[in-house]
């Protein structure tokens, strides 16, 4: 795989790290691969890599490689297809006082603040909680591609923060954080269903949610989108084909 610059081609190699502590399934050991180097990935590549499970942390682009696991599986909805549910309704009519702005990638300590009382109150004990100004900046922040932040304000309060790729054919949700500690909220909900209708306005068909891991709860509420499709062997699938 290559990319051109300048008319000159680039080739972008793939190289597993090293085992790891699994950060969504407690005891095993993780592997990456690992797409290099960082600043040959354009765009119209970037898009190719989602389109064949990779994510994005930074400027990392990776896809899970472990030896014997494959708990994680690459999902996405399909924008003209997506039927939300009836409790998913109700979450984006409750928040319907939401107002969004699209924002470059830029450092708000605002932003930052909401991040600190997310990771504390979230994932306590996980690598992110204790990330300072510059590791919330190398991971929210850095970005080869076109990016976006989407910060949404209740009555001039800022409430929710999503960072948003986009793709050739879609938007890759790739981290978002919110107010953690108010009751009878339900921004996730109401954040996969708002990037649903930009990837609509824009014109585009997909917008890719991760990874969804069946024993993970922080990760296996994805399933809830329906239809959702999953890259199952290489092919973007119906997520039933997953099977039980």
């Amino acid at each position: 795989m290559s990319q051109r610059d300048a008319g000159d081609a680039v080739a972008i190699h793939f190289y597993a790290t090293a085992p790891y502590p699994c950060s969504y399934l407690d005891g095993r050991q993780a592997r990456s691969q690992v797409a290099i180097p960082a600043n040959a990935i354009d765009a119209p590549l970037y898009s190719q890599l989602v389109n064949m499970g990779f994510r994005r942390s930074g400027l990392y682009v990776y896809r899970p490689y472990c030896d014997t696991c494959r708990a994680c599986v690459p999902v996405r909805l399909a924008v003209d297809a997506f039927r939300p549910s009836r409790s998913q309704r109700r979450a984006f009519a409750r928040h319907d006082s939401l107002e969004a702005r699209l924002l470059a990638l830029q450092f708000h300590e605002e932003h930052y603040a909401l991040y600190r009382r997310y990771q504390l109150a979230r994932h306590t004990g996980g690598g992110m909680s204790d990330d300072d100004p510059g590791q919330y900046s190398e991971f929210i922040l850095k970005s080869g591609v076109e990016s976006w932040l989407a910060e949404f304000r209740d009555a001039g309060v800022l409430k929710m923060v999503s960072l948003i790729d986009r793709l050739a054919d879609g938007l890759s949700a790739v981290y978002t954080f919110y107010e953690p500690d108010e009751p009878r909220t339900s921004y996730g909900v109401y954040n996969v269903m708002w990037q649903v209708e930009l990837a609509r306005r824009l014109g585009l068909r997909y917008v890719y949610l991760g990874f969804w891991i069946r024993q993970c709860g922080k990760m296996s509420y994805k399933s809830a989108y329906r239809p959702l499709e999953a890259l199952i062997d290489g092919r973007w699938q119906p997520f039933d084909a997953i099977g039980p």
